[in-house]
């Protein structure tokens, strides 16, 4: 079993992260001080709210961080905070000072880097030059900023084969590597305090990947697209894996560009050199045309629907698939959704709309495509054969089912249409989903209609995706434990006889 070493970095104004510093598992073993963010603290404030061993941190300018630049007041400050601090982060760079190293003994010292991606060279010589002064602990976290950067710590910490060594890349590009790195020896896995844009949350962290403790694995898999940080697709497939007893890791892969993701982290052999081949992808937007055009294997479905949401290793090829449409089977078999020769509308024509429209098309149903953009919109109905009408011009009165795939409702409070029209025995399909029920889906709820919401869609797709990677079944309970809900179980087909407990 591989064991991490839990650090919380406080980057805000305490008092501003009271409830999320009191949230903090026992597990979570240390708590660093973003000194150069938040100035110093009151440390018995600190002390009275947290348990565990506290790092001090002034992260330079030159490094990332908001630290002046006078070296005077950068080591009186480290030494000053050696009075109080378990530990202090001393940046290789700046601060081997004798008169630092004097007053901070070696089992107190973090010595680090921050900088721009670099390769595993230039790394290796970094880290031979920090490793002249005894620490800890040592840690260098080049930012990605492009996929392909996250190699070189990883390969740094396979050259060394060290445990006292955290080498990972930071960034959303990154944010997949500092759970790699656990496998090739490295101690710490840091997460923020809260919800922060930049930085994973360390309770998020736990949830997703079971930390501290985390099977050893030797296969990756991944949801690749853009943003994938709200993606609650690891922390299924993984409490999968661990239930299973399967070495394999499920992580985030944010991808800008899929052409550079393809060349340097699925067909080129450097994830098997670290000994962690990615043998299966989910593709997310906007990459599922992208996914497509590069496999060698492609299912019918998603060719007819002209993008994949899924990669597959198949004998040395990567085959696409497409899983998308399986909401609509659900949909039918288990809620009893009839749509044979009903009149059913898709709002959004990127790769899941279409896989979507298609499917109903198939099912029988009367499907009208839906779009804001005229182009996308054309496309798909050029594409699958069906008529487009345009978001602005679009009513929902007389359809049986409207199925949004749109983001609309994720990242903000907007509804994609106009619900005044819903016909009484309408039932919506939402595929997006957040720490909320949408606007659609509660407004839905509320004029009595019948719902299934963006996790209905999730765990759908998630045990499908399971089963077509790994061979094995995800069971209906085990993901719906994991996500913490109680779906649904419909009395009857209006949203009124519903008892669900959307989360």
């Amino acid at each position: 079993m591989l064991k991490a070493t839990l650090v919380a970095t406080l980057l805000d104004e305490p008092s501003s992260r009271e409830e999320d510093l009191a949230a903090l598992p026992n597990i979570v073993e240390w708590l660093e001080v973003r000194a150069d963010l938040i100035g110093d603290p009151d440390i018995e404030w600190l002390r009275r709210r947290f348990r565990g061993g506290l790092i001090y941190t002034l992260r330079s300018h030159a490094e990332g961080g908001r630290a002046g630049d006078d070296p005077v007041d950068r080591t009186g400050r480290l030494s000053a905070a050696a009075n109080h601090y378990d530990l202090i982060n001393l940046e290789g760079d700046r601060d081997l000072s004798p008169e630092l190293l004097a007053r901070i003994p070696s089992e107190r010292r973090m010595i680090s880097w921050h900088g721009p991606a670099i390769g595993a060279e230039p790394l290796k010589s970094k880290f031979a030059k920090f490793a002249k002064v005894e620490a800890r602990f040592y840690k260098l976290a080049p930012t990605a900023a492009r996929s392909g950067d996250e190699i070189a710590p990883l390969s740094l910490l396979r050259f060394l084969s060290r445990s006292d060594t955290a080498a990972y890349a930071t960034g959303p590009i990154g944010l997949w590597s500092r759970l790699a790195s656990l496998a090739l020896g490295s101690p710490l896995v840091f997460g923020a305090v809260g919800s922060r844009a930049e930085e994973p949350s360390i309770n998020r962290l736990i949830a997703d990947y079971g930390l501290p403790n985390m099977m050893p694995f030797k296969e990756i898999y991944g949801i690749a697209g853009n943003p994938v940080s709200h993606s609650l697709s690891p922390r299924l497939h993984n409490a999968g894996y661990r239930t299973l007893g399967s070495e394999a890791l499920f992580v985030p892969f944010h991808v800008e560009s899929f052409s550079d993701f393809w060349d340097h982290l699925l067909t080129g052999s450097a994830m098997h050199s670290l000994g962690m081949p990615i043998m299966g992808l989910t593709v997310a937007s906007p990459h599922k045309e992208a996914a497509l055009a590069a496999a060698t294997k492609v299912s019918s479905v998603a060719s007819g629907a002209g993008s994949a949401n899924l990669l597959v290793r198949d004998n040395g090829h990567w085959r696409a698939d497409t899983t998308d449409p399986d909401i609509v089977f659900m949909s039918s078999r288990e809620r009893g959704v009839n749509v044979k020769q009903r009149r059913a509308a898709v709002i959004g024509c990127g790769g899941a709309g279409r896989a979507i429209a298609a499917a109903l098309d198939q099912s029988g149903a009367r499907v009208t495509l839906v779009n804001r953009g005229q182009e996308r919109g054309s496309f798909a109905a050029q594409l699958l054969g069906l008529p487009y009408v345009p978001l602005l011009n679009f009513d929902a009165e007389g359809y049986h089912v409207i199925v949004n795939a749109t983001p609309v409702g994720r990242d903000d409070n907007a509804a994609p249409f106009k619900l005044e029209t819903l016909a009484d025995e309408a039932v919506v399909i939402d595929l997006v989903y957040g720490s909320r029920p949408t606007p659609l889906v509660s407004n839905s709820l509320g004029l009595g209609r019948t719902v299934i919401d963006g996790r209905d869609v999730l765990l759908t797709q998630v045990r499908r995706q399971f089963q077509i990677m790994t061979g094995r079944e995800m069971s209906v309970g085990l993901a719906r434990e994991t996500l913490g809900r109680q779906v649904a179980k419909a009395d009857g087909r209006n949203g009124k006889n519903r008892s669900a407990k959307i989360a």
